[in-house]
């Protein structure tokens, strides 16, 4: 028997080729379409203006739930996390920020991450699969539901691809969720109010400059030498600080966008004056394309050996980047009374679980 895939993982060209391969008329796909995206239905059964026959054969073929909500929890600033089980019983989390200028959805691409970041507790399980763009796709659709069941007014306008897993390991499964959700005869998320984050692969990030998207790119950077580095981010044996800036020059050489570095900072590791003034050096001949992203360190109970900066460090390190030409700010902290780090929720019912 055939293994159903989500219907949210195709695009609307797949879903026309796949409907005219049934022999279904090419115009009901963009009936499909509005009833997935605009409409937002959750049953084949309510596309009414589709005949029976077509119903029960997207029903055979496809599903419009693979995601099973487990938890939910709110923040008292009102970020929400979401635990979702997929059909294999794995965990999942993606999370609801509202920010001044919209909602935005950070959301997962893989089952565990392998680079293995000392500080993050998405690492601490080892990558069990990829997520399809399907089960990318519908951790925003089922946001989406969440907030039409509260008011039916509120939209997801911004994405952030900054949940479990590095995006660029799962490459062509978060191409595709791109140019999903980016579909403006769909969900119409504008692809510059969308941020893939990469923890530095260096020629995925080539590869991304040649998809010429609007999408913005952030680097997790976090050092600014290959010693203290690699000591924070295995990945750095593989792509080190050279090889990722050459890639990054190729980026804004072939895009002319803005790329962000993201700098977590952490207590007499990474924080002091000599790594701020190592930073702006590395930066110096891209800081018109460059924007540091200062985060304060959120402590994870399994990574017991690191501490957030204090707030005289954090400081410190912003003016100095400042003084020395470079655009940066701190990242506002949000649902800091949920688990906010990535990973903790799912680490946490994985251990009652056991």
């Amino acid at each position: 028997m055939e293994q159903k895939q989500s219907i949210y993982g195709l695009t609307k060209a797949q879903l026309t080729a796949w409907l005219t391969a049934q022999g279904i008329k090419e115009f009901r796909a963009k009936q499909i379409w509005d009833w997935l995206y605009i409409k937002r239905v959750k049953q084949f059964a309510e596309m009414t203006n589709l005949n029976k026959e077509t119903r029960e054969l997207l029903a055979q073929h496809f599903t419009l739930g693979s995601l099973t909500e487990e938890i939910k929890q709110e923040s008292k600033d009102g970020t929400i996390k979401f635990l979702f089980k997929l059909t294999d019983g794995n965990l999942i989390e993606t999370v609801l920020m509202r920010f001044s200028y919209g909602l935005s959805v950070c959301v997962t691409t893989q089952v565990g991450c392998n680079i293995g970041c000392t500080f993050c507790a998405s690492g601490l399980l080892t990558k069990n699969r990829d997520l399809t763009g399907g089960e990318i796709v519908e951790q925003i659709m089922k946001v989406q539901h969440h907030l039409d069941e509260q008011n039916g007014d509120e939209r997801v306008s911004h994405i952030v691809v900054m949940g479990i897993g590095e995006p660029f390991d799962n490459y062509q499964h978060t191409m595709s969720f791109l140019r999903i959700v980016n579909d403006q005869e769909g969900l119409s998320i504008g692809a510059r109010h969308i941020t893939v984050s990469t923890s530095g692969l260096a020629h995925k990030i080539k590869e991304f400059a040649d998809e010429q998207l609007q999408v913005n790119l952030a680097v997790s950077l976090h050092a600014p030498n290959d010693q203290l580095r690699t000591q924070i981010m295995k990945i750095n044996k593989a792509f080190p600080i050279a090889k990722l800036m050459e890639a990054v020059d190729y980026y804004l050489t072939k895009t002319n966008r803005r790329i962000t570095f993201e700098y977590i900072l952490l207590k007499d590791v990474n924080d002091h004056k000599e790594e701020a003034l190592q930073l702006a050096k590395l930066l110096k001949d891209k800081r018109h394309l460059s924007y540091v992203n200062l985060i304060p360190y959120n402590p994870v109970e399994e990574h017991n050996q690191y501490d957030r900066s204090e707030k005289k460090a954090i400081v410190g390190f912003y003016e100095t980047l400042l003084k020395a030409g470079i655009n940066c700010g701190v990242r506002v902290e949000q649902g800091s009374d949920i688990d906010a780090a990535c990973g903790q929720l799912r680490s946490k019912q994985m251990k009652k679980a056991k």
